[in-house]
Formats: C-alpha cells, structure tokens, sequence
C-alpha cells in the first residue's frame, strides 16, 4: 500500500494541452474515483499513473518514490481493464498466475497465491475454466482476481463495470467496495458514471476538460458544489439551475419569487444569480405554492420523477408519492430554502 500524489500533472498532445496542471493527494488505503463525462482526462491521469502515457510535465509520486521516468512494471501498480484483457488460450488459474511466473515464481507460490485471491472473489469453482466460458462478471473477477496475486501498492481501474448490464454493474460496485474493505490498499478508480462514483469513493475527483473542478468526499460534493458544472454533474437527476434575480431574501424566476435560507454577502439587491436546488429537494405542497406547468411523469416504483417547467425554465422533481397528474396539468411545489445553491452566473462559482 502507498499513498499517491500528483503534482502539476500536465499532458501535451500535438501541441494540444489535454491535462491542465492537476494536483491531487490519495492517502494510503483510500478508494479515490475520477469522475467526469467522456473526454475530461480521466483516463489520460489514470494512464499516466500507470505509466502507460508519458507526462508532459509534473511529477507523480507513489509512495516517497517520483515514478516518471520508471517503466509500468516497476510502479508497483496493477490495472484492470474495461475490456478485461485476458488471455483466451489460458485457464482462469493460469490467467490470474501468469504475471507472478513472469517474475520467476516457483509453482507451489503461484498456485497459493492464486487459490487464496479466488476464494476472496468466489473463483474457486472456475479455476479450470477458460474465459469464452465464463459470464462478464466471472471474467471481471478474474481480471480483479490478477490484479490482487500480484500484492500491489496501488491498484488502477479503467471503467471496469462499463461492459456490464445494469443489474450486474450494482453486483460488482458492491463487490469491488467489499474487496476495497477486506486489503485495505489504494485504489484509484476512473468511470464517467456518477452513482459509481458517490456509492463506491472514500473521495471524488471530479475533472472537465482536463481541468480539475472540485475534490471532496460524496457527500460534501453533494451538499456544497463548488460550481454549476459540479451541481448539474452529482446526483441523479441532476440540481435544478433556474436564471433568477435575488432581492429582499428571495430570488424571482419571472413573476414567481423563490425562498432563499439568509442572505449572502456577496449577494446584493437585483443581482443576476442561478438558482440551485436538487429534484429531491422539492415538496408538494396545497394551494401557494410554486405553478408547475407538467410535461413528463415518470414513474419508477419507489419514486416519481416529474419534468415540467417553472416560469418557462425547466425543472425536475422527484417525490415520494404516487403523482396522478398527467401532461398540461399543473403540480403545485415548494422549495426548502436550507437546500438551496446560489451561483454566479458569469464564474458559475457558487456564492452561498
């Protein structure tokens, strides 16, 4: 085990800067993923980590060791794919065995360390199967399975559930968690989806455009983000960012005015802000409240999403209750004002 640490990491691409000086400490044992949509860097940072692509400029430390110059064998790391990468002609003992016969190990060792991974992720009965005969989660744990015989520092995962089906994916976020739990090593762990992201991280680095956007734990990215694109981009659905102008303790979406918990300092009368407030987070409520004009209902069993719009601007909500209205019919809603976000709208910093 091994802590990490990124310092300035940069990466220049035909004259293209892709990774924009990031800086990031991982503490020994930590489960840190790297979140963000398709084409921020994550997985250019996380291949960096490994060695696989070369670092424009800055330094990565693993452990008290600067590892930039060191090939990927000689970090100490073990990666897990998303296309699993095992080999077909070999059994799942031999695929799981084969960097430790790289090393020269005698077979007696290789075959120890082999049973003991497969019985932390229930293999044992598929030792002597080849991969074409397995699920894609057998294979996946196969996969997790090379990477923990070869007792690494750190372990790497690149979208390993992305090739799973939905069901499948919340199986092996539960186990990956659970094997975190049971070697406490350092894992670092790269995936676009963001309900990977809060269910599996001990810390969340959220990236755009190779930009570092905010690092904390689930729930302080949840409860205070730093900006727009962090609030739109944690939870499912999305925070509700309504255009607005705040004046005497509320904000005014066209001629509805919204409640805000106490006024901040850097929120003067008639200022331009955006309005933030999660689908979760709003109420139903009796004669008063906020006009909902309806355009979508979407029950899921547990809950109900709604979409419809407030003041011509689009909002979610998602409730509890059973919602019988239907398209054109307007839902009467409230807003907790201790879960309201303010933001900037020029930074999209936010202000409260």
């Amino acid at each position: 085990m091994a802590n990490v640490n990124l310092r300035d990491i940069r990466k220049v691409y035909n004259h293209t800067q892709v990774i924009h000086g990031v800086n990031v400490d991982i503490d020994d044992g930590e489960f840190v993923v790297l979140v963000g949509p398709s084409g921020c860097g994550k997985s250019t940072l996380l291949r960096m980590i490994a060695g696989l692509e070369e670092i424009s400029d800055g330094q990565i430390h693993i452990g008290s060791t600067i590892v930039n110059e060191m090939s990927p064998k000689d970090r100490d790391i073990a990666m897990v794919f998303q296309s699993y990468a095992l080999y077909p002609h070999m059994t799942v003992a031999q695929n799981m065995g084969f960097s430790l016969q790289l090393r020269g190990g005698a077979k007696p060792e290789i075959r120890a360390q082999v049973e003991k991974a497969a019985k932390i992720l229930n293999l044992e009965a598929l030792l002597e199967r080849y991969p074409r005969q397995l699920s894609g989660g057998q294979r996946q744990r196969v996969a997790m399975g090379r990477a923990i015989v070869r007792n690494p520092q750190v372990f790497l995962f690149d979208e390993p559930l992305s090739n799973l089906d939905a069901k499948l994916r919340v199986t092996m976020r539960g186990e990956i968690k659970a094997l975190h739990q049971r070697l406490g090593s350092t894992m670092i762990y790269v995936t676009h989806d963001q309900v990977e992201a809060m269910t599996m991280a001990d810390k969340i680095v959220v990236m755009r455009d190779g930009f570092l956007e905010q690092v904390g734990t689930p729930l302080s990215l949840y409860d205070r983000p730093a900006n727009v694109f962090v609030a739109g981009f944690i939870g499912s659905p999305g925070m509700n960012l309504l255009s607005g102008r705040y004046a005497e303790g509320n904000v005014g979406i066209g001629d509805i005015a919204l409640p805000v918990s106490e006024r901040p300092s850097s929120a003067s009368e008639g200022r331009q802000v955006i309005y933030g407030i999660r689908p979760e987070h709003l109420i139903l409520s009796g004669d008063g409240g906020v006009p909902l004009v309806v355009e979508v209902v979407e029950p899921t069993g547990a809950e109900t999403h709604v979409i419809g719009r407030v003041a011509g601007q689009c909002v979610i909500g998602v409730f509890r209750e059973r919602i019988t209205t239907r398209p054109g019919d307007f839902l009467s809603i409230a807003c907790d004002p201790a879960k309201v976000h303010l933001f900037d709208p020029q930074s999209e910093h936010r202000i409260n």
